[in-house]
């Protein structure tokens, strides 16, 4: 099993194009998996944990609601954001500037064949990196993703998740809100969910926080779970 994960950061980086990227990286690995069983070989496949922001953008995963947006095409304009409809599963959510925006493009057979496990550890990660800057985050029964005051009617989502898997290879990943701008969540039924606020660490920390800092906080976390060789 290949433990070693190339670490990408692709900056401000526009939807579509990370989109499209992700998609060759992903088509290459599987691709390399069919020939090895096609051919009875055994060649490596790589793993990639690709960090990036993205403008304003608003993504509808493959189960989700078209409706759960609330805006039509001149006020996505206004707001200078854009849409589109995506293969990952979840429904509707936000990214943009701020937002630490993460997608493991890995071959889980180099880890552990369990998608539940892969999103739980996710998760276990960006609440290690929350502990780390005083925040107590938690999961929230029948849902994914992270969130502030789960076991009350206070309860907020700092952290969103959808994965595409296939031949055991993942793609997309995890939205967690650093610095973002909250206001954008109000134009959207934020992952279906109509009930629920949505936070930051920025929120709950009362100060902007460095994204750096998160960044490397998170790499450690996420590495150690999965037992990586990030390089």
């Amino acid at each position: 099993m290949n433990k070693k994960v190339e670490f990408i950061d692709w900056g401000l980086t526009d939807y579509q194009e990370a989109w499209r990227k992700q998609e060759a990286i992903f088509d290459e690995t599987v691709a390399l998996k069919i020939q090895n069983r096609t051919n009875n070989t055994e060649l490596e496949t790589p793993n990639y944990l690709i960090f990036c922001e993205h403008p304003h953008v608003y993504t509808l995963g493959k189960s989700g609601k078209p409706e759960n947006l609330l805006l039509d095409d001149a006020a996505l304009l206004a707001k200078g954001a854009t849409y589109h409809k995506i293969n990952r599963g979840g429904d509707i959510t936000y990214h943009g500037p701020g937002q630490l925006v993460g997608y493991p493009i890995l071959d889980l057979d180099n880890f552990f064949t369990d998608i539940h496990l892969y999103l739980r550890t996710l998760e276990e990660a960006v609440i290690y990196t929350l502990a780390d800057f005083g925040i107590i985050g938690s999961r929230y029964p029948g849902f994914t993703g992270v969130w502030i005051d789960a076991d009350n009617e206070r309860a907020r989502k700092i952290c969103a998740m959808g994965v595409r898997c296939s031949r055991w290879v993942t793609m997309h990943g995890f939205a967690f809100n650093v610095n973002t701008d909250l206001d954008y969540f109000k134009n959207i039924v934020p992952c279906g969910i109509d009930d629920k606020d949505v936070t930051s660490m920025e929120r709950e920390l009362d100060d902007v926080i460095d994204m750096e800092d998160v960044k490397e906080r998170l790499k450690y976390h996420i590495s150690t779970l999965f037992n990586m060789e990030l390089f």
